[in-house]
């Protein structure tokens, strides 16, 4: 997975629903969120529309080279982590509401 800092390319192919690139920064340092590449990826992921069975998990192997298991791991530790919820706090929220009447129907 390659990200190239300053890329407008990679930018525009994102808000065309291309997938969930997230460039990284210049120094390849924190980014300002607190959030690793890793995590903004992760939220990236959520932020789109799946239009089909299968498409998300082929998208986290292939874009992020994990296990779709992992990735959920990895998301639901997310959805704890404050920055994450500073970050992007329209996804969080609606992934917490998801959690949590998943939750209570169990």
């Amino acid at each position: 997975m390659s990200h190239e800092a300053g890329d407008g390319e990679a930018e525009d192919q994102e808000r065309a629903g291309a997938g969930p690139h997230v460039p990284a920064q210049r120094d390849g340092g924190p980014r300002q969120s607190g959030l690793s590449e890793r995590d903004l990826s992760v939220l990236a992921v959520e932020r789109r529309g799946w239009s089909g069975p299968g498409m998300k998990e082929r998208a986290i192997r292939e874009q992020l080279e994990m296990s779709p298991t992992r990735y959920y791991q990895l998301l639901n530790a997310l959805l704890d982590d404050p920055r994450a919820l500073a970050h992007d706090p329209v996804t969080v929220n609606r992934l917490r509401r998801r959690r949590e009447a998943q939750r209570a129907r169990r």
